[in-house]
């Protein structure tokens, strides 16, 4: 086996930029993570505390210092590092070109398993546009489709409606409640469990998204 098929093997699908598809919005794409995301991923992310804080993990210490600039470095090359050995897809979601919000596909197995999870945050500004959703289709055809899974799942609390209809709107079905399942802003919360399996996608997602008029192809 060569160098380069050896390196494809372990980690399917990293790096590789995905997209566009285009939203009310604008142009979305995603793209792997990188260090100079930095400046844009502190300032968004200190910025936009009250709208993403009540639905995120509890973290150590305020929320300000662990979104200062000088702690990006670390987190970038700890995802990156998970993403080279086939664990995890760290990727930005960009709108016309510019850093707007991130997705991941965690906690990737393979074997019999095939399956992982998938998560994600858009800033306040693009919230109800068509982005998170446009965001999370790339994210789940790559997963279906280079990355080579069978199942993705996600999780999110009840309270977050608008997040269920981002969910709802690229195709997962709920399988049921986790209790006292995260602690998210300091307290256990409840989550709703959904999935998404490749048998139940035709074509796919994005097709899906075009189809019902809520995108087109860039």
């Amino acid at each position: 086996m060569t160098n380069s098929l050896r390196r494809y093997s372990a980690h399917p699908g990293w790096p590789m930029a995905l997209g566009p598809l285009v939203v009310p919005a604008g142009r979305v794409t995603l793209r792997p993570i990188r260090l100079r995301d930095a400046s844009a991923w502190s300032r968004i992310r200190t910025r936009d505390q009250e709208h993403l804080e009540p639905w995120e993990p509890t973290g150590e210490g305020p929320w300000d210092a662990r979104h200062h600039i000088a702690n990006w470095p670390g987190l970038c090359s700890s995802l990156r590092s998970e993403a080279r050995k086939g664990r995890m897809l760290p990727m930005v979601i960009e709108l016309d070109g510019k850093f707007c919000g991130q997705i991941t596909i965690g906690n990737v197995m393979r074997g019999a398993l095939r399956s992982a999870w998938i998560g994600y945050w858009v800033t306040r500004e693009v919230g109800g546009q068509g982005v998170a959703t446009a965001a999370l289709a790339l994210g789940l055809d790559h997963a279906f489709g280079p990355v080579g899974l069978h199942r993705v799942e996600a999780t999110v609390r009840p309270e977050n409606h608008a997040s269920q209809a981002v969910l709802r709107n690229v195709g997962f079905r709920e399988e049921g409640l986790l209790r006292r399942y995260l602690d998210v802003d300091h307290e256990w919360r409840d989550h709703l469990l959904v999935a998404m399996t490749i048998e139940e996608v035709e074509g796919t997602v994005a097709d899906r998204l075009v189809h019902a008029g809520k995108a087109a192809w860039g």
